[in-house]
């Protein structure tokens, strides 16, 4: 019976679907480097029992450390009965996590915070940064594998570029998977003759659009390995995870999203990823770069970001773009199987034909309250007006903090009310998209936009009180402020 308290069910009845609590060990003041030195690599969860973040990652953590086990050590540390460990790590929030090699401290922990997020995170993290190869059976065992596999082969082992690729896969390694020969003769049937890096991409994605194999042969420094794996490791179309979706945003991208899984459906995954790369091979340079995804995986995304539900198109892809800057579009036409449809909704994007979608509520039909209603529809109308300086509360309907505010808001709005030259404003920022320029992380976030200043908005700092937000208004307003239908002399 103690034995099945201790495991706690995440699903259906059956072995597999049991967490082990003790899979985690718990560590304290008193036996913290003792245990710790025991395990080569080890994860550290600090946390508060009071942190309502640390119990709703609590159960992902305790997956991973079964997932985990005789592979990696996870473990927790109390903050609140273990204070001076904490305070000897630099805990200043929860949770943190740290990765411990030999009981010493080695990296903060920045990967993902789900159980498969973390498992496949901290498995990069065991054993050597790079793997010696010594024959092509052992080449062909490594590059055999469900993600892209860096290999340098070099004259001997004693050359000056290995040690730099060793740094190089030391810095990188929770990223890529490394490996490294002195066999010059596992390079020669990819073209190279002299030391260089093979980079595989993953089997899985082998595609007639472009090779499965780059060699880089330049001057091997970190920097220059570093940008080569960037430039070619994800190639024409990548597979867009929620662990690497990051990585690739930082460009435009087209999405195509559809029941993609490479686990059970290698070929099935690939249908609809050939006919997205069959049209993406006609757009080449033109600034725009391609993926595909899990749907289930991004479906909250989709339902929140674009609009799109589980009715939309059935079995066939969604397809979107977000832009680097914000902008996003759906494709609204049903993806063809001849990828014509694709086509003419690219031909629309490039063309400048497409109108982005926006999240947004609907216009109020009356606003004449002395705090005026945006919504992302209505925010270039309001907040845009280039003859009004505008106050902007991004709040949420669910946030405390915004609550307390608004009684002091809506007392700061009728102070100002007379004033033609100012508007209080407010947008619920959970249902409106918001703006480029307005940097939104938390609730309430407050942001001045003046005449002639419409693109560098102010963000506002200090205290939520009437008087500091008056003189804040005061300072940056561009006319003199009225109040009850006089000028301010405050």
């Amino acid at each position: 019976l103690d034995s099945f308290i201790l495991r706690v069910c995440t699903g259906c009845i059956g072995t597999s679907n049991f967490v082990d609590a003790r899979d985690v060990l718990e560590l304290g003041d008193a036996d913290f480097d003792y245990l710790a030195t025991e395990h080569e690599t080890m994860l550290v969860k600090f946390y508060a029992p009071w942190c309502g973040v640390c119990k709703k990652f609590a159960p992902e953590f305790e997956k991973a450390a079964t997932k985990l086990k005789g592979a990696v050590q996870l473990a927790k540390v109390d903050c609140t009965a273990n204070s001076d460990t904490c305070s000897r790590f630099g805990v200043s929030g929860y949770p943190t996590l740290k990765i411990f090699r030999n009981g010493r401290e080695s990296t903060p922990y920045d990967g993902p915070r789900s159980a498969d997020g973390i498992y496949q995170y901290m498995k990069k993290q065991t054993g050597p940064d790079s793997v010696h190869l010594k024959t092509e059976e052992d080449l062909e065992n490594f590059v055999n594998h469900y993600d892209a596999s860096i290999v340098g082969v070099f004259s001997d082992l004693h050359t000056s570029r290995l040690p730099e690729f060793l740094k190089a896969a030391g810095l990188l390694r929770e990223q890529f998977r490394f490996a490294h020969s002195s066999n010059l003769n596992l390079a020669k049937k990819y073209g190279a003759n002299s030391d260089c890096v093979l980079l595989f991409r993953p089997p899985r994605l082998s595609n007639k659009f472009e090779d499965s194999v780059v060699v880089f042969t330049d001057y091997l420094t970190i920097g220059s390995l570093r940008r080569f794996i960037r430039d070619h490791i994800y190639g024409l179309c990548p597979h867009m995870t929620l662990e690497n979706k990051d990585r690739l945003r930082v460009r435009d991208l087209l999405t195509a999203y559809y029941d993609l899984d490479y686990h059970r459906n290698v070929r099935g995954s690939n249908y609809w990823r050939n006919r997205v790369m069959m049209v993406a091979s006609k757009y080449l340079g033109r600034g725009l770069t391609f993926s595909v995804a899990n749907k289930k995986d991004f479906l909250a995304e989709l339902e929140d970001d674009f609009g799109l539900g589980t009715s939309d198109g059935g079995e066939l892809p969604f397809v979107t773009i977000r832009t680097k800057l914000g902008q996003k579009y759906t494709m609204r036409e049903e993806f063809t199987r001849d990828g014509q449809s694709l086509e003419r909704f690219l031909d629309d994007y490039f063309s400048g034909r497409l109108k982005p979608y926006i999240k947004s509520e609907p216009v109020p039909e009356r606003n004449t309250a002395a705090i005026k209603v945006v919504v992302a529809e209505s925010f270039n109308d309001i907040v845009n007006d280039p003859q009004k300086d505008v106050l902007i509360q991004f709040y949420s309907p669910l946030c405390p903090h915004c609550k307390k505010l608004e009684p002091i808001y809506r007392e700061l709005a009728e102070t100002l009310a007379d004033d033609p030259n100012m508007i209080i404003a407010k947008m619920n920022a959970m249902d409106n998209d918001v703006p480029l320029g307005y940097d939104v992380q938390g609730y309430p976030t407050i942001y001045f936009a003046p005449v002639g200043k419409k693109s560098d908005p102010i963000r506002y700092e200090g205290a939520r009180e009437v008087k500091e937000l008056l003189k804040f208004l005061k300072r940056e307003a561009s006319r003199s402020l009225v109040i009850h239908g006089s000028k301010d002399e405050l």
